[in-house]
């Protein structure tokens, strides 16, 4: 028997080598197919919004997406495997076009990244080019591709063009990133000197302006040098378009080598999907050429374009000229001399580099130039059809409408021109994109509107004027375990009282069933105000509260204590109470035993364990409730029922007045890359939350402005009550009297 690799006589034995081609052609065609459907989700996921500049969601510059691609092109870069038929031919071409068109797909992406990731990336993809260019020259001159050579030399071009405008494109996102977030913080606070409770939606819209027109990609995908990208994309396609229908019919004039190759039929798999992926992939570049194109050449009086001038703005260099006149830290080289050459070598590098940029912006300009004469006389015919149908239809609604339908219109809409964030060079964009750019704030608020918490809305109108029950819920009565008491948090007392509401015996099944789905609907809106207190530290706390709703909702138990099963036991409303008290109690005082512990008496309160903080919360509520019962008449579980309800309501109410605070900050606190959907998630709150912002406002306390004076923790609405000399009157069914009183004025407090 011969050795692996040789026959019997010895000699090399290489007819194996060649089995597993086609399932190396099956690799490349998934690799394309996966680079496929992320370009057609971008276009989909842009066409369904409106976005027709095409952001990059699902096919960025990346490790994964690199590495797909270089499975994608191993057909252009295989060096001496035979490729003599048409397919195998088209599928070379077909591959290096595949590249030009993810380049220009995701350069939009490079705006969302960290500036070491994008340089990263922007090295691993030039490493990538010039290898494809090095092997496809090589295989131009040994014959392994021996037609197409005009559409591969000029695929080779654009492909290095797109390497050059990727990668000093890369150079200007840090200062936009920086130029834009400095304006936003301006424009931010211009928006909150105009804004009110009564016009949050007016404000909305500012917010969503400022983050759509300062969205990094957005800056990206209306840049000149993206504008350009777009147009070599198309090229690259139309290459590729022109030798396929060329090859398939006009035979005569290509001249292909019979034979197969090792390949096999999966060649023509992979030229097909690669095929596909390019005219899918152009999709997204093509509209971006074209709207800047649009933008650029309007309809004029006097049936002209106007051109951009050829001037480069600061911004495409001011990267560059920054690291020009920074010095050079060279400690190691003591030469004097040496020193000054390294320094010269720096300057002349970056003024070469600057002069690059410059030619850069300048070519890409000139493309565009181009570009509007290409198609301007196609633009105007457009939009001239466009304005006949417009007077056609205004006249015909003219004639069909009276005066009095003319005063009945709505007001004019906001002018929101005022928070377009542009950069140096964009001014004439900012009506255009006003025009161009629809507000969908009203949209995302309706399909908000349609998802409200119908059954926290139903809570929260049992709530009581002031919300007198976030004062109530702990007394300071209760004898303190420690010498140190945590801070509270919202969603902590809310969890433990409905953990209290679902113990007592006597309750409807239906009852609990549906103060948990309440309660679970508010708590996703009490966690994200939790997340606006910056003041202590609350993470333990919050994951206690987590824990034990985990416990509540799915297994109706608090901790280690099955809940259903105590209200099931025919035990009074007091002993159970008083269970859940002595449970609680018991896990402290094993906690306190343990604090001997030199390392256990240096912890904060904020930092006990988990299930300690939910036992102190347990303790201290049900203590309250046990010392309030005392004193009124409580035998029945259903009054205590009701009044633990109405607590929870009220918790939950002045926890959700601070909604606005929550909508205005999500619009700043985030990243800049994050900040538009950040903004789109603070509409669809809003949308969710106004029927409760209404709700809760004819109950807020008429002296506090959470604009003036906001108050996003629980202890400060309790320190509110505490400042009061007369204790508050225990929480009951709000009566008439009451509510007088408040309207009156006897909760009026002004807080310095």
């Amino acid at each position: 028997m011969g050795k692996i690799g040789c026959n019997n006589d010895g000699n090399l034995d290489n007819t194996k080598f060649s089995q597993p081609m086609p399932w190396i052609g099956i690799y490349v065609a998934a690799a394309s197919l996966a680079c496929l459907i992320g370009m057609a989700a971008d276009a989909i996921h842009g066409i369904r919004n409106r976005k027709f500049w095409f952001p990059c969601k699902f096919s960025s510059l990346n490790a994964t997406s690199l590495t797909l691609l270089a499975v994608a092109i191993k057909l252009s870069v295989d060096l001496n495997t035979s490729m003599p038929g048409r397919h195998d031919q088209l599928a070379k071409l077909s591959s290096t076009v595949f590249m030009c068109t993810v380049m220009g797909n995701s350069m939009p992406s490079l705006a969302t990244m960290e500036n070491k990731d994008m340089f990263m990336n922007i090295i691993a993809l030039g490493i990538l080019v010039i290898t494809v260019i090095v092997n496809i020259c090589i295989q131009l001159s040994t014959g392994v591709i021996y037609i197409f050579w005009e559409e591969h030399a000029s695929i080779l071009f654009i492909m290095l063009v797109l390497l050059l405008i990727l990668s000093f494109s890369a150079l200007t996102v840090p200062t936009t990133k920086q130029y834009l977030e400095h304006k936003y913080n301006k424009k931010y606070e211009l928006a909150l000197k105009e804004g009110s409770n009564d016009n949050l939606r007016g404000d909305i819209m500012k917010y969503w302006m400022m983050a759509h027109t300062c969205s990094p990609q957005f800056v990206m995908a209306r840049s000149v040098t993206c504008t350009a990208s777009g147009a070599f994309c198309l090229l690259s396609a139309a290459t590729l378009a022109e030798a396929m229908l060329r090859s398939y019919f006009m035979p005569w004039s290509c001249k292909f080598c019979r034979g197969e190759s090792d390949y096999k039929w999966s060649t023509t798999l992979v030229l097909v999907t690669q095929t596909v992926a390019v005219g899918v992939g152009t999709i997204a570049p093509a509209c971006r050429w074209f709207v800047a194109i649009n933008y650029s050449c309007p309809k004029r009086r006097n049936q002209s374009c106007r051109y951009r001038k050829f001037k480069v703005e600061r911004y495409w260099v001011q990267s560059l000229v920054e690291m020009k006149e920074c010095p050079l830290i060279l400690g190691r080289i003591r030469s004097r001399h040496y020193r000054k050459l390294v320094h010269d070598g720096k300057k002349r590098f970056l003024n070469l580099c600057i002069r690059v940029q410059m030619g850069i912006v300048k070519m890409s300009k000139l493309i565009c130039l181009i570009s509007i004469f290409s198609v301007s006389q196609i633009l105007l015919c457009c939009n001239y059809c466009k304005e006949l149908k417009k007077r056609f239809e205004f006249n015909k609604s003219v004639s069909n409408t009276d005066q009095s339908a003319f005063e009945s219109q709505p007001f004019p809409k906001l002018d929101l021109s005022r928070f377009v964030l542009h950069l140096e060079g964009e001014d004439e964009l900012v009506g255009l994109m006003m025009k161009c750019s629809c507000d969908p704030t009203d949209h995302w608020i309706r399909e908000g509107d349609k998802r409200r918490p119908k059954y926290l809305i139903e809570l929260l109108e049992m709530s009581t004027q002031g919300f007198k029950g976030v004062g109530e819920f702990d007394s300071n009565q209760v004898p303190s375990l420690d010498s140190e008491e945590p801070p509270n948090c919202w969603v902590l007392p809310v969890v433990t009282l409905t953990s209290i509401a679902v113990a007592l015996p006597n309750i409807s099944p239906g009852l609990i069933k549906s103060l948990i789905c309440s309660v679970n609907e508010g708590l996703m809106y009490a966690r994200l105000i939790d997340n606006l207190e910056a003041k202590g530290d609350l993470t333990n706390i919050r994951s206690a509260a987590d824990v034990v709703w985990l416990g509540v909702e799915l297994y109706h138990k608090w901790l280690d204590v099955d809940l259903r099963k105590l209200s099931l036991q025919e035990k009074t409303m007091k002993e159970t109470l008083q269970k859940l008290a002595d449970a609680a109690k018991s896990r402290l005082v094993e906690f306190h035993k343990e604090q001997n512990n030199p390392q256990c008496l240096m912890r904060r309160a904020s930092k006990w364990p988990i299930k300690v903080l939910a036992a102190n919360s347990m303790y201290r509520i049900t203590q309250t409730l046990l010392l309030k019962s005392e004193s009124r008449d409580y035998q029945m579980s259903e009054k205590l029922y009701e009044t633990v309800v109405v607590m929870i309501s009220d918790i939950l109410g002045a926890c959700l007045t601070n909604i606005h605070r929550h909508v205005s900050m999500k619009c700043l606190s985030s990243a800049i890359e994050e900040r538009e959907e950040c903004v789109r998630n603070a509409v669809s709150i809003l949308g969710k939350t106004e029927k409760i912002m209404e709700l809760l406002e004819n109950k807020a306390l008429p002296s506090l402005d959470h604009r003036q004076c906001p108050m996003t923790c629980i202890d400060e609405w309790r320190s509110l009550y505490m400042q009061k000399k007369k204790p508050l009157p225990f929480i009951s069914s709000p009566s008439e009297s009451e509510i007088d009183s408040s309207k009156s004025g006897e909760l009026f407090l002004t807080i310095d």
